[in-house]
């Protein structure tokens, strides 16, 4: 069996062309009976996918099939694709390295704007198809029906549209891949110290934004920053009806400048601090007398101030997404609040930090530390 094959495919396979109980690869797997009753159904409801339907069809006759001593091997159980069985390649299944080869480059493709991978019911080949801004159509790649096949299974596509020629579009999951992917090749260009990197990099989003230097304020320079680890960030981009930023800049450059002294404030030897006891403890649980400029304790007595500042509440929410990246909705859920309402307190809490930090700093000196 190919190394691409998804777990929770030799599951279903298993089942309906081996014709074991669902308890029976349950015990096998080691798991409980409704977490594979669970991946069958999926599985299942994924067979209205050409593709999908097509690779595991494929896979069992190659590999799961057993026939009865009164059937024939030209004898086959109906399928549900949309291609008839006929049509399908006879070639040999691709292993993981032919596929995760071709997906450098095919992923690659399906990942510009406007591009979709078209297979037709009789052809062996698919092709990726890109409209242009001119309004043409170029063929921009060329892949085997069997490699499309795992793509499908590893759910680096889905199925756009249906019919005698179908279409698919990248997934976030194959988008996942392909970072991922890019990311491997440039860690063995870079040696071992860069090989961690290809499995964080799959879920960055790499942006570049324009910061002013300490030492020389004239001179702006251009840094690049993932834009997908901050939920504030995240939050920015997005726009009211009338196209204004839901997030004013200085929202954001507060929030920033929350996260770096509270990075910094971790460097020390008092890295377990209990911020949230200082939240609801009010006054009790404090930093001490000390009141340095700069340092560990100086960025620690900064987060305090603000936090107090902000008060229960606010405090909790810019502590959670700004300082412990913790999402909206998860936010929401462990502050017990209704659904979407996180993103609102969230922008009166950086309202009132940003003024914060303009009256004790300064008017523009929110990232100055």
């Amino acid at each position: 069996m190919p190394g691409w094959v998804p777990q929770a495919a030799m599951h279903y396979l298993r089942h309906t062309e081996q014709g074991q109980s669902i308890r029976e690869v349950a015990r096998a797997e080691g798991c409980h009976a409704s977490t594979i009753l669970r991946r069958i159904r999926r599985f299942e409801q994924r067979r209205d996918d050409p593709l999908v339907d097509e690779a595991l069809a494929h896979l069992g006759r190659a590999h799961f099939r057993t026939y009865d001593c009164n059937q024939g091997p030209e004898e086959t159980a109906p399928m549900t694709a949309h291609f008839s069985p006929v049509d399908m390649p006879s070639r040999k299944i691709c292993d993981e390295a032919t596929v995760n080869r071709e997906a450098r480059r095919v992923l690659r493709r399906l990942a510009e704007s406007g591009a979709v991978l078209a297979v037709a019911t009789d052809m062996e080949k698919a092709a990726v198809l890109r409209e242009m801004p001119d309004g043409n159509t170029n063929r921009t790649a060329v892949v085997d029906r069997n490699v499309a096949h795992a793509f499908a299974l590893k759910e680096w596509i889905t199925c756009k549209s249906a019919g005698r020629v179908a279409s698919y579009m990248i997934t976030s999951a194959g988008r996942s891949a392909l970072k991922r992917m890019l990311s491997e090749d440039r860690s063995e260009a870079g040696g071992f110290a860069e090989a961690p990197m290809p499995f964080g990099d799959q879920h960055r989003e790499w942006g570049h934004k324009v910061v002013l230097d300490d030492e020389e304020p004239s001179k702006p320079r251009r840094v690049r920053y993932n834009m997908a680890e901050s939920p504030v960030v995240a939050l920015s981009r997005r726009r009211e009806k009338d196209g204004s930023p839901f997030l004013e800049p200085e929202m954001v450059v507060a929030a920033e400048r929350l996260r770096e002294d509270f990075e910094l404030a971790q460097m020390g030897p008092r890295v377990a601090q209990n911020w949230e006891r200082f939240l609801t403890a009010g006054a009790r649980g404090g930093f001490g007398a000390s009141d340095p400029v700069s340092g560990t304790e100086g960025a620690r007595d900064r987060v305090a101030k603000a936090l107090e500042e902000l008060g229960p509440g606010l405090g909790d929410m810019v502590l959670r997404c700004c300082c412990y990246l913790e999402g909206l909705e998860a936010t929401e859920k462990r502050l017990g609040w209704s659904a979407r309402s996180g993103k609102i307190v969230l922008r009166i809490a950086l309202q009132r930090l940003a003024r914060h930090y303009e009256e004790v700093y300064g008017p523009g000196r929110g990232m100055i530390g």
